[in-house]
């Protein structure tokens, strides 16, 4: 079992900055890749961006590229979202995500993640 506790998500202007946070308990945080995902009101949950184990690796999604940076800290058992340049279309529920598979790819799709966040709310105003 993963436990994952996001934080940092709020209401911010257009072109501000919020960091979102996840703290992971139950294993061994850095032996499982991280994603962090998104889902707007009346739409479906969509891939953010994802992290390495070893956090040598990242992906994101295209609409973020540039703006978004994910990260982790091992040692604090915590991956982040740094956002920066925030859009109104930003506007979502935030969570993160762990996938135990170890896999040497990055996975972008809901179904290869198994233990999910309860989610952080960010507002984007215009």
């Amino acid at each position: 079992q993963v436990q994952l506790v996001e934080s940092g998500g709020g209401l911010v202007q257009t072109g501000g900055s919020l960091r979102l946070s996840c703290v992971a308990s139950g294993r061994t945080f850095s032996r499982y890749n991280m994603g962090w995902f998104r889902q707007a009101p009346g739409k479906e949950r969509r891939f953010v961006a994802a992290i390495k184990w070893s956090g040598g690796r990242t992906e994101y999604a295209d609409s973020v590229k540039g703006r978004f940076t994910i990260s982790r800290d091992n040692a604090k058992n915590t991956v982040y979202l740094q956002m920066n340049s925030l859009k109104p279309e930003d506007t979502a529920d935030y969570y993160c995500a762990a996938d135990l598979g170890r896999s040497a790819f990055l996975r972008v799709t809901i179904n290869d993640y198994d233990y999910w966040g309860q989610g952080t709310q960010v507002t984007v105003s215009s």
